[in-house]
């Protein structure tokens, strides 16, 4: 039996050994297979330091000497086939150490596992799903993340909605999430860590199954399906994923064969001070095969459209929780080759970083010297603004340049706009509960500050619960609280957040030319004594939107703004619009500008600006003004 597995895997094998099988998925863990015409499960597990590895279960009583595994001599691997065993038979790995110490451990490359608090692996066969998104996965070939509108749905599942029985499961979230996802005009929804994990109150950051989705929701197949209704619904599906870390538990990665086979053997690198877990060491070969394989997993067996890598600055800087914060060149190279591989197989996703470092061309190529991510999270831009809506009005006076700063990096990587679930946890509120004033003033801050996002160069994303203005915390073990849409003023934000979606997705010059500095353009970037910021985005066929924000409850009058262009200028967009919740101030629609000059430029229209308001202006071409800038 060996000696025909090494001639059928030796190949793979090998290749998993060196760090270049990227497809390890299908060798490793367990498979159901026919051998000498006997149907069964095949077991391949790598535990290159155990003394000795056996397979326990429930179909041997969990018995650690009963089903010995037979080590694949000079591979590291150790094998077993039991005939009979069926899917969804349970079972764990007992790996003895050379200290006769014995562990359970789960399968690491185990596609189904036991619901919580349980923690055994199952036996699952992946094969026989349907998929009926050909039509998207054909337009996805075509698709240009760059000159698209990208308007992610940040969710947690667990914590969207609940039923009285727990958790909703992904059919259950199919019928209710989809509908309202694409009502409200998102073009993605990013869901956090799914990967197995022990712990609800991890998110799903700390995993011990890396290839098994968790069973909380359903089965992988349930998952397929809830993809699937995705796509033909038009939405794309982004998962978060951690290669930086593992958690400790006893049954997972940790000290797999009572040494450190995953980690690093030095704690100093391998130990996740900050979080309580354990490092991946990137410099072994078949960590890079284990992860790259996970990535590839995810897009091929499930159709996800990107990946969103999580704690991408812990990796780069080896011994960052130690405060050593040295290069990890390991890392480095290994988000490279991670990247290369799965643009090589399809360049059609999207590789997005959370980094939150200083680190230089995250989203540069490769062969430039880049990581060769194609987005990367705008984490100064988040922490400047949201530090920024807190602060009372008086002292936004004295902070200007927190707005105006993220201009001076803005192209240099391909950026998405966080308003992510680390936002709004820990003490640090709600994005609403963020405003100053009052009531009222609160929901016109948030008002004001979405449609400044939704201006600023960059694509966006904005965590579940946000866009109803939500008014405690995230809390995971609870639903966003839906009951608020039956309040006036969280309805009405909806509606203004639905309609930012919407107009975002319509404007192609909010879009086209994130990346390019001709596609923003100041108008008046240093009125700090009235807080008041204004300038143009620019689209490739000739669309000029202007965009005003007031950061003060003040009423200006006859405000005097310098305009690119000669002609008329019509107010498409107002946060403060009373379906919205606003206060209507502004009435006048349409301004034709003079010759008048105002912040540099010949030109100029006199609007009434609203308080707390982002006001939208479309500039109008005519036969008469034609569309020659002055």
């Amino acid at each position: 039996m060996i000696k025909r597995l090494l001639k059928r895997n030796a190949l793979d094998i090998y290749l998993y050994n060196k760090g270049e099988n990227f497809k390890s998925y299908e060798v490793m863990g367990a498979h159901l297979r026919t051998r000498d015409k006997q149907q069964g499960v095949e077991f391949t597990v790598w535990a290159p330091r155990a003394k000795q590895v056996s397979l326990v279960g429930d179909f041997n009583d969990w018995d650690v000497h009963d089903t010995p595994m037979i080590p694949v001599e000079d591979t590291g691997m150790w094998h077993v086939f039991l005939p009979g065993l069926n899917e969804f038979t349970l079972y764990k790995y007992a790996v003895c150490d050379h200290h006769d110490q014995v562990v359970l451990k789960a399968d690491p490359f185990a596609f189904y596992s036991e619901v919580k608090p349980q923690t055994a692996s199952r036996v699952y066969d992946l094969k026989g799903y349907k998929w009926q998104d050909q039509s998207w996965m054909n337009k996805r070939k075509a698709y240009d993340p760059f000159k698209s509108p990208l308007n992610i749905y940040e969710v947690h599942l667990g914590s969207w909605d609940h039923f009285e029985e727990g958790y909703m499961t992904y059919d259950q979230l199919k019928e209710d999430m989809i509908p309202y996802v694409k009502d409200n005009g998102y073009t993605h929804i990013e869901i956090m860590p799914l990967t197995e994990h022990p712990y609800d109150g991890s998110w799903g950051y700390q995993a011990t199954g890396y290839f098994s989705m968790t069973s909380r929701y359903g089965t992988p197949k349930d998952f397929m399906a809830f993809v699937d209704a995705c796509h033909k619904a038009g939405i794309g599906v982004i998962m978060d994923w951690v290669p930086c870390h593992f958690c400790n538990d006893a049954h997972g990665l940790r000290r797999f064969d009572g040494t450190e086979t995953f980690e690093h053997t030095d704690p100093k690198f391998s130990d996740n001070e900050l979080w309580g877990t354990t490092n991946f060491d990137y410099a072994k070969t078949q960590v890079q095969s284990f992860l790259i394989s996970n990535a590839l997993f995810f897009l091929e067996k499930f159709h996800i459209d990107g990946i969103r890598v999580d704690a991408v600055a812990f990796m780069l800087y080896q011994g960052y929780t130690t405060h050593q914060s040295e290069v990890n060149d390991n890392a480095v190279k290994f988000l490279q080759k991670l990247n290369k591989e799965v643009f090589k197989r399809h360049p059609d996703v999207l590789m997005i970083a959370e980094e939150s470092s200083a680190w230089p061309m995250v989203t540069a190529p490769i062969h430039d010297g880049g990581l060769g991510f194609n987005f990367k999270w705008n984490m100064g831009w988040m922490n400047d603004m949201l530090e920024y809506m807190e602060m009372s009005y008086e002292d936004r006076h004295n902070n200007h340049q927190a707005i105006t700063f993220s201009l001076m990096y803005a192209f240099t990587e391909n950026f998405i706009l966080p308003l992510s679930h680390d936002e709004v946890v820990h003490g640090k509120k709600s994005l609403l509960n963020k405003m100053p004033g009052d009531y009222w003033q609160k929901f016109a801050n948030l008002r004001m500050f979405l449609g400044y996002m939704y201006a600023y160069p960059g694509k966006k994303l904005i965590f579940m619960g946000g866009e109803i203005g939500q008014f405690i915390e995230w809390d995971y073990e609870r639903p966003i609280d839906w009951f608020l849409k039956d309040y006036n003023s969280h309805q009405l934000m909806q509606d203004c957040a639905k309609d930012l979606n919407h107009f975002y997705r319509d404007e192609n010059a909010f879009y086209h030319l994130d990346d390019q500095y001709k596609g923003f353009e100041w108008i008046d970037y240093a009125n700090n004594e009235q807080s008041i910021i204004s300038f143009v985005r620019n689209g490739e066929d000739g669309e000029h939107i202007l965009v005003v924000c007031n950061f003060t409850p003040e009423v200006y009058r006859g405000f005097g703004l310098g305009v690119p262009y000669m002609g008329t200028y019509k107010e498409v967009f107002n946060t403060d619009d009373k379906k919205y919740g606003g206060s209507g101030y502004a009435t006048q629609k349409e301004f034709v500008s003079v010759k008048k000059t105002r912040h540099g430029r010949p030109q100029s229209i006199a609007v009434d600006i609203a308080p707390l308001a982002t006001m939208y202006f479309k500039y109008q071409q005519t036969e008469e003004n034609g569309n020659d800038k002055i």
